[in-house]
């Protein structure tokens, strides 16, 4: 069973790069969310096993996202991961503090992406 992952960013660019790199590891599926809107409709539809989320978005920004869903019984286990081109301390803290699992600032190394992602869902 493939582990399907929901990929939000504002950005088409950065959820296309994201995306493509997410499909070359075998057994993941994505899903794509392009705001935080679209992520919180997206989350009861289906089951996620991981979110990749960006921080500047607008209305519901990926801060506010992290804060949902490890605050909600019903998504609490599903690990994240920050995908930002905010790189300051206080922005990494802040978004691990949270409850997110990694932080990986943009541009990201695709290598490193992948490599992270295997880790969280046990994939060798």
């Amino acid at each position: 069973m493939k582990k399907k992952v929901l990929v939000v960013d504002d950005s088409a660019t950065m959820r296309s790069l994201l995306v493509s790199t997410l499909e070359e590891i075998d057994g993941i599926e994505t899903v794509q969310a392009s705001n935080g809107f679209e992520a919180l409709k997206a989350l009861p539809m289906q089951s996620f096993d991981l979110v990749l989320t960006d921080i500047n978005m607008p209305e519901i920004n990926g801060l506010e996202i992290v804060h949902f869903i490890k605050n909600n019984e019903t998504y609490r286990n599903i690990p994240l991961i920050i995908v930002s081109t905010e790189h300051g301390q206080a922005d990494i803290q802040k978004g691990l503090a949270l409850g997110a699992q990694k932080y990986i600032t943009k541009p990201f190394d695709p290598e490193h992406v992948k490599k992270t992602v295997k880790e969280l869902l046990n994939i060798k």
